[in-house]
């Protein structure tokens, strides 16, 4: 494969930019029309760190690697807009498995009218799929960081936990493949396959005054302590009070692993957790577990904890210390 077939290959596949993009691929760089603040993140997924090939199709590689980018500026507050990928692609890598990698993260674009305005494709010594995102807020006040929270707030969480760690484990086979229905291993294996931007929730806890907030990529027990820490708050929830996954339970007891301690440790739920005052528990109109919410949604959210007095840190009520979630090693 060539540098420049692939190229041209994927200006076939993915979409032209909305009203804001003015160049597209094609030039040195993008040109896009600003519309107001922007908010930028960049993660990348690597094949053996983040997904394994022969697990996934290269669609679900792509979706999941925009997926997880565009699940930081929902984090945010923010409104989707554009995205940049980098493929590296290592010797052997077949034309239509490039091509579908990008097939499968404009499938994604398209739905959040996210234009993929540019990017790079290079040689790596293993499957590499990285964005950068572009977000936009008309008014920074808007946005959510994971510094605002203070004592007496209430912590939530969108949609349910565990399932994306869940359908790893089947798909690892670390639990036997009917350790639960079919329909529920389809369902836990599209939670880690397809995992979902939360937009509509990012955008909607926002307005019902948001202090902190942070997308579950880590797991509960990693990505709330960021937000203790950063905040200078305590932080105490409850694993009996998470929203589980349907299935999970089944899985955790195959793996001898309490379900609440795996739902809070597994990880790439990409859900949000957000610290909000109590206040605004009696401004949502939706206070039920019920599943994670799709883009036109309101979310429905899940009281799991609050926000103390005291040195900053996480602590669940009704588990030993020291659960935390996935760390990279460097």
């Amino acid at each position: 494969m060539r540098e420049l077939e692939l190229i041209d290959a994927l200006e076939h596949v993915l979409a032209p930019g909305g009203p804001r993009v003015v160049r597209w691929l094609g030039d040195d760089a993008a040109v896009v029309r600003g519309r107001g603040y922007a908010v930028t993140s960049v993660d990348s997924m690597v094949n053996g760190v983040h997904f394994r090939l022969g697990q996934l199709s290269p669609e679900e590689i792509g979706h999941r690697a925009l997926a997880g980018a565009l699940s930081d500026l929902a984090a945010m507050g923010a409104h989707p807009g554009e995205a940049y990928m980098t493929l590296g692609l290592p010797t052997g890598t077949r034309l239509s498995d490039a091509v579908s990698v990008a097939r499968g993260a404009q499938a994604l674009a398209s739905r959040f009218d996210v234009a993929i305005a540019g990017g790079d494709v290079t040689a790596a010594p293993a499957l590499t799929v990285a964005f950068t995102v572009v977000g936009w807020a008309s008014d920074p006040g808007e946005l959510v960081g994971r510094e605002g929270a203070q004592a007496g707030d209430l912590v939530a969480v969108t949609g349910t936990l565990g399932g994306a760690g869940a359908g790893l484990a089947l798909l690892d086979a670390r639990v036997p493949a009917d350790s639960v229905s079919e329909p529920v291993a389809r369902a836990l294996r599209e939670r880690y396959a397809h995992p979902e931007p939360r937009f509509a929730d990012g955008l909607r806890l926002s307005a019902l005054g948001a202090r902190a907030m942070i997308d579950l990529s880590d797991g509960l027990a990693t990505d709330a302590r960021h937000l203790a820490v950063r905040s200078g708050v305590s932080i105490e929830l409850s694993l009996q009070r998470l929203p589980l996954a349907d299935g999970l339970g089944e899985i955790a007891e195959q793996l001898g692993v309490d379900a609440g301690v795996f739902a809070a440790t597994a990880g790439e739920d990409y859900e949000l957790c957000a610290c909000l005052p109590e206040s605004a528990r009696l401004g949502s109109a939706d206070e039920s577990n019920r599943g994670g919410a799709g883009q036109d949604e309101a979310p429905g959210l899940t009281w799991i904890g609050r926000v103390v007095e005291g040195p900053s840190g996480l602590a669940f009520t009704d588990a030993a210390d020291g659960l935390a979630g996935y760390e990279h090693s460097l």
